[in-house]
């Protein structure tokens, strides 16, 4: 086993468990290991990345770890092309939001405690992503849920945060469950859980049914739909999103973590690791395809109308999120991961440039308290527009590029929901560019509308903060040069480099329908920046006519869908009340306890009544046996 590929997951492992012992003692130096750490694993990630790329592959065990009658699974490491491009994704990202969270966390309780968690974060999405077998993956999947429950809820005496937290890992709980019965079919069907084996003999499940609560189930869909939920419920899909936004109650460089470059993107990762078992089944790509458009659509709408600037990045991000699950669906995998990797860079610079404008604005999150902060914070005001502009697909910016071969991938793809699913991702497009510029306009333009106060602390954030900004507005600009369309005058290495891998699309679309394809999408997103300019700069009573006008459709997305309410009538108040009147007053109280303690308590008062009659009077004893005689006469004479 190569010595570099042990310490990208392990050094961040030791910087957890030290600084969690000793940090305390270390104070406001404890960042230093876990940064240290980190960046030393980007290091190795990079000489990685060029080692695959000059043909080098492992796939090595490191020791067993379950032996079982004929089960083995071991612990080991896979580094090929897929594996490389998400180790840079997940070091750098996490690299500069350990350096970030130095100005952003200073001051703060548990300050020790936050680089410890960001540190376990980082060591288990790692080993997800390097494990050459399902439960190395799942093992790496339930860590990454644990870390972001330890984070989510960092301010635990904060109810909000601590019900978030909760919420992450109790909705995660629902896709898992399907997550791992898929496993438990995987082996069912192949006798291993590693990699290998498994995706060279894929074909022999090809025309496989089983039966089950007689009805006759195609292994391969069946194999697919149950990895794809425990995908939906890490990535956010519906109807398992409803963790991700509520996840913003943690600290803000926890979000940029989450959001773009660890838990959320498990899910993505799963899919197309898992290619081989999901290209068998055209039923679980058209599924996958409609699950990812529905979702676009649905959290675009949403991202509309809400006035938390981190709120609205993350619906965005749920929103990119099923563009990437679109590509897999279509059995564009490599566009996906394409688009996993800009997004990392333009979502992270988002979601660490409003951690920014926080600091600036005193902890105030709501825009409509914001307005005319370019003045204030000029590196912020810059770095946040060259995100905006990739996100809205502006070209020349990494999320062009990554965007546009998605929904060209799905115009061609022969899977029945491709047109549908590029209809709705234009649609999205233009969605997704009024609503990023609806909010750096409120926030960076026009008057200011907050307190004297917060205008008196407004100021641009110190260099720890600013410098990761910066480096993070490189990746959302230049990140789309690795897949430059050959339609543009590019060569596609982007898709030659992970085809070994996730293979190519399904279908690919001609040059001419490609660049229509590509005008259409880009004036969407020119549209969407246009309407939104019109709106909160041209015409700012604009907004408030049309939320007058059409109030139930404006109060639908503001109170997204009312889908918590709805999930909170029908799963949370139901399974509170069956648990505090059935389980507990009735079996734990009424059955149970009274078994447990009941017993004990008819012994102690049968010995009481018994202690009375050993008063030490020789009549009463004789009075004892007497009686005792003439019942045992009596009983013989019955007898006889």
């Amino acid at each position: 086993m190569p010595t570099y590929l042990l310490i990208i997951p392990f050094l961040p492992l030791f910087s957890f468990v030290f600084t969690f012992l000793f940090g305390k003692r270390m104070g406001d130096n404890s960042h230093w290991l876990p940064i240290a750490a980190v960046l030393t694993s980007f290091s190795c990630a990079l000489y990685a990345f060029f080692q695959v790329k000059n043909g080098y592959h492992v796939n090595q065990d490191l020791y067993i770890w379950i032996s079982s009658g004929s089960m083995s699974v071991s612990v080991g490491f896979l580094l090929d092309e897929l594996t490389s491009v998400m180790l840079i994704v997940v070091t750098s990202i996490s690299s500069l939001v350990h350096i970030y969270s130095v100005g952003y966390m200073k001051g703060e309780d548990g300050y020790y405690r936050f680089f410890s968690y960001l540190s376990l974060f980082t060591f288990s999405m790692l080993m997800l992503v390097l494990g050459n077998n399902f439960l190395q993956l799942f093992f790496g999947w339930e860590a990454v849920g644990l870390s972001s429950y330890l984070l989510i809820g960092f301010y635990y005496e904060k109810k909000s945060a601590a019900d978030a937290g909760k919420k992450a890992f109790i909705v995660n709980r629902f896709g898992d469950f399907g997550f791992i019965l898929g496993l438990f079919l995987i082996y069912a069907s192949f006798g291993t859980l590693h990699y290998e084996p498994i995706f060279a003999n894929v074909n022999q499940i090809a025309n496989q049914t089983f039966t089950f609560l007689g009805t006759t189930w195609y292994l391969p869909t069946a194999i697919a739909l149950l990895l794809f939920c425990g995908a939906m419920g890490k990535s956010a899909q519906l109807p398992l999103h409803v963790w991700l936004p509520d996840a913003m109650e943690g600290p803000t460089p926890v979000s940029a973590l989450i959001h773009a470059a660890t838990m959320v993107t498990a899910g993505v990762f799963l899919v197309a690791r898992c290619n081989p078992i999901f290209t068998l089944s055209m039923t679980a790509l058209n599924i996958i395809t409609i699950v990812g458009s529905i979702t676009c659509l649905f959290a675009a709408t949403i991202a509309l109308t809400q006035t938390d600037i981190k709120r609205v990045v993350a619906y965005s991000t749920v929103s990119q999120l099923a563009y990437m699950f679109i590509a897999c669906g279509v059995g564009a995998y490599s566009a996906g991961v394409f688009h996993l990797f800009t997004h990392a860079y333009f979502k992270a610079l988002l979601f660490l440039g409003c951690g920014s404008i926080i600091l600036g604005m005193h902890h105030e999150q709501e825009v409509k308290y914001m307005g005319g902060l370019k003045k204030y914070m000029p590196i912020t005001y810059w770095t946040f527009l060259l995100a905006s502009l990739s996100i809205s697909g502006v070209p020349g910016f990494a999320g062009f590029f990554s965007k546009d071969e998605i929904l060209a991938m799905a115009f061609a793809s022969p899977v029945g929901a491709g047109k549908f699913a590029w209809f709705i991702g234009t649609l999205v497009a233009g969605m997704t560019a009024f609503y990023s510029f609806r909010l750096f306009l409120l926030i960076f333009h026009g008057e200011f509308r907050g307190t004297d106060k917060q205008k008196a602390h407004l100021k641009e954030s110190p260099k720890v903060v600013t410098i990761p900004l910066i480096l993070l507005a490189v990746g959302a600009v230049a990140a789309g040069n690795f897949g430059i369309p050959v339609v543009i005058g590019g060569d596609a290495n982007w898709g030659h480099f992970l085809e070994p891998v996730l293979g190519h699309a399904l279908a690919h679309p001609s040059h001419a329908t490609e660049l229509i394809l590509m005008i259409i999408s880009v004036s969407a997103g020119a549209f969407g920046i246009f309407l939104a300019w019109k709106m909160y700069m041209k015409n700012p009573e604009m907004p408030r006519t049309i939320s007058e006008r059409y109030p139930m459709l404006y109060k639908l997305s503001l109170n997204k869908y009312y889908v918590d309410e709805i999930y909170d009538f029908l799963i949370v108040k139901p399974a509170l009340f069956l648990s505090r009147n059935v389980i507990l007053n009735f079996f734990d109280i009424a059955v149970i306890e009274r078994i447990v303690n009941g017993i004990p308590k008819l012994i102690g008062q049968l010995s009481g009544s018994m202690r009375k009659m050993q008063d030490g009077l020789v009549s009463h004893y004789l009075a004892y046996m007497c009686g005792g005689t003439v019942f045992i006469i009596i009983w013989m004479v019955v007898r006889a």
